[in-house]
């Protein structure tokens, strides 16, 4: 599959469309301490998946409901922690760029509805499609979310771009069938220094094929 066969491109938010990586460290900083858990091995596992997630794998022998408000608690700290949050560098950008091409897209996030909101209203980003935790059962690294996405463009989840920072997100893209594009220097089929390099990438292949047509 060639980036110029893609026909949808699929966001994380949190580090990929929005820059929020700082916010979500104190969050879970601040959560660790209130709970007695080193925020080393939080922080280790925390990134791009869902809270409750996270929850269970450091405290697994709490009582499920004692679980559930730690991660509801967690949430919480992040609620009113948006002063630093941002657009990541090529944001804007690379939107723009799939708006003048005609190609949908969507932001898939394992953050809940409320903080998925706040956080894309104070970095200027409007999804035309947003999945958020609360849209599905099993979140990332299952393929849910962007399996839903993909249904709700009406494209093939194998013509879709997945665009992520985290190697859970990845590993829900490619569990897709979708195309991965990583940040971060992570690992996929495309890997980006940032979103401006996939702006690139899409409008020279858009030019590409212009030009096959133009020759054909």
């Amino acid at each position: 599959m060639e980036i110029r066969d893609i026909r949808a491109v699929l966001f994380d938010m949190d580090g990929t469309l929005v820059d929020s990586d700082a916010a979500v460290e104190r969050a879970w900083t601040v959560w660790s301490a209130e709970y007695g858990v080193p925020a080393a091995d939080v922080l280790a596992i925390a990134h791009g998946s869902p809270a409750e997630s996270t929850v269970d794998r450091i405290c697994p022998d709490l009582p499920a409901g004692e679980r559930a408000a730690a991660a509801v608690r967690q949430l919480e700290l992040q609620y009113d922690d948006l002063s630093d949050v941002t657009a990541t560098p090529g944001a804007h950008e690379v939107l723009r760029v799939l708006e003048r091409l005609g190609l949908p897209w969507a932001i898939v996030t394992s953050a809940d509805d409320r903080l998925a909101k706040l956080r894309l209203a104070v970095a200027g980003i409007a999804p035309p499609v947003l999945v958020t935790v609360e849209d599905i059962s099993r979140g990332k690294p299952d393929p849910e979310g962007y399996l839903h996405a993909a249904s709700l463009l009406g494209v093939p989840p194998q013509h879709c771009l997945v665009v992520e920072d985290a190697p859970v997100g990845l590993a829900a893209g490619r569990a897709a069938g979708a195309v991965t594009a990583g940040l971060k220097g992570l690992p996929a089929d495309i890997e980006l220094a940032d979103l401006h390099q996939l702006a690139a990438l899409l409008t020279a292949s858009s030019a590409e094929n212009s030009s096959g047509l133009e020759a054909g």
